[in-house]
């Protein structure tokens, strides 16, 4: 299988002396979903921006079909990749429909204005995000949850096959976090790769994910989740007991804590 992304041996510091995380090492393959799993602070939105070629690594290569993001347009790198920050800072007075057709932008020449087919786009990832109601509403007055529902619509109307989300569910109730673990889901069905940050191990057993993890020694391990997440290694990374436990009623595993 040829990978979209290929991470070979990343390190990252912001000052050039202390490594946020070092020697990682992994592939993004089309269809798969990875879940950048671990508390406050591990490093996960530090990597994800590497990955998005927002940060330059201090070592190591990030490979974008298999080319050296490092070298590639930034035009090029937005046509592949699209991301879904954890918190958006509306500038402008836009409609929802207008902030979601921006998506087609790295599709556009330096002049062309967004045509039928873009705003085409934008309204279909609208109905498949179910926010086609927010269409006309200056994404200003949004709230948090429904910024971040509009961002992701935006990204699936940027037709990349790799999407970067940090934190995606976040700022949602409980009900919006399942729609949008389900559209996640479907995203991989339809050949999308997926990579996103989470501190709730439970989302990693729902979307049955691969799984990346810095743990405190900032040491990376990488697999299925099967493989990595134990109730020691996650006990370590969130400093109280976890465990790992089939309920048999919906037929998975889920990570529960024992009691308060």
């Amino acid at each position: 299988m040829d990978a979209i992304l290929q991470v070979r041996d990343l390190g990252f510091s912001y000052d050039g002396s202390r490594q946020i995380f070092k020697a990682i090492s992994f592939d993004v393959n089309a269809g798969e979903i990875i879940c950048l799993v671990g508390p406050n602070g591990i490093g996960k939105t530090t990597l994800l921006n590497c990955l998005a070629g927002l940060w330059a690594p201090l070592e190591g290569s990030v490979l974008l079909d298999g080319k050296n993001m490092a070298g590639m347009p930034a035009r090029d790198i937005a046509r592949m990749i699209g991301y879904v920050p954890q918190t958006l800072h509306p500038s402008f007075d836009y409609t929802v429909l207008e902030y979601v057709v921006t998506g087609n932008a790295p599709w556009l020449n330096i002049f062309e204005k967004p045509g039928p087919e873009h705003y085409q786009r934008a309204e279909e990832a609208l109905e498949q995000m179910a926010i086609s109601h927010l269409a006309d509403k200056p994404y200003t007055r949004l709230s948090t949850g429904e910024l971040q529902q509009v961002s992701i619509a935006r990204a699936i109307a940027q037709k990349a096959r790799l999407i970067l989300m940090d934190e995606p569910t976040a700022h949602l109730d409980y009900g919006n976090q399942l729609k949008v673990l389900r559209l996640i889901k479907g995203l991989s069905a339809k050949g999308y790769a997926v990579v996103l940050t989470t501190h709730n191990p439970d989302q990693v057993l729902l979307l049955d994910a691969k799984t990346a993890v810095i743990d405190h020694q900032s040491l990376f391990h990488f697999g299925a989740w099967q493989d990595i997440l134990t109730e020691e290694l996650l006990s370590g990374m969130y400093g109280t007991a976890l465990r790992l436990t089939r309920v048999e009623g919906v037929d998975r595993m889920v990570c529960i804590v024992p009691g308060l």
